[in-house]
């Protein structure tokens, strides 16, 4: 079994797509998830060369590089924990984050920081408000509901959070007619 990492590799779309680029090259997926998937044999040189370009023409990248790999982890861990879980848990992305990649958070973090140009709280923070975004875009959850949903103390610890990223209130950003929303792998 190999596992193969691969980057902008961060919703559901991504990895039915991701799934098919490997079936067409005849790969026996094993398991597939937001940022990795296992196949069940090792990959030749040749064949690597042909995935790599086949997921290039789809707006992904194969990733060598060991802190390349783990930056995509760090990510994809975060973004499978804001975005795609269905209830919400209480969480410790220091903790959550050293314990799934087996590596210390303060090394994870200045890894994060030196690679990305910004921590791993600020990824997170730009990751909540997107979500968060996408609540209030659907109107379906009150903002207090969002802060429950979103581990905040408080709606009105979201909403100060919130206008100091954005620069405008929940419904302020609410009452706008188009409004900006940026894609998972942009933020």
């Amino acid at each position: 079994m190999q596992e193969v990492i691969i980057k902008n590799m961060v919703c559901p779309r991504c990895v039915e797509a991701v799934r098919q680029v490997f079936e067409d090259l005849n790969f026996s997926v094993i398991d597939i998830n937001l940022g990795s998937v296992n196949v069940s044999e090792k990959i030749s040189s040749d064949k690597k060369k042909l995935l790599k370009e086949k997921l290039k023409e789809r707006g992904f990248e194969l990733l060598d590089d060991k802190q390349t790999q783990l930056i995509s982890e760090i990510k994809s861990t975060i973004i499978q924990e804001i975005h795609y879980q269905k209830e919400p848990a209480v969480i410790n992305f220091s903790r959550l984050l050293a314990e799934k990649l087996h590596y210390d958070y303060a090394y994870l973090s200045r890894l994060f920081s030196s690679v990305e140009s910004r921590t791993i709280e600020r990824f997170i923070m730009a990751q909540k408000i997107e979500k968060i975004k996408e609540f209030l875009t659907y109107g379906e959850l009150t903002l207090s509901e969002i802060a429950f949903q979103m581990h905040y103390s408080s709606s009105a610890h979201l909403s100060a959070q919130f206008k100091k990223i954005t620069g405008m209130s929940p419904t302020g950003f609410k009452k706008l007619q188009n409004k900006a929303r940026k894609s998972i792998d942009e933020v």
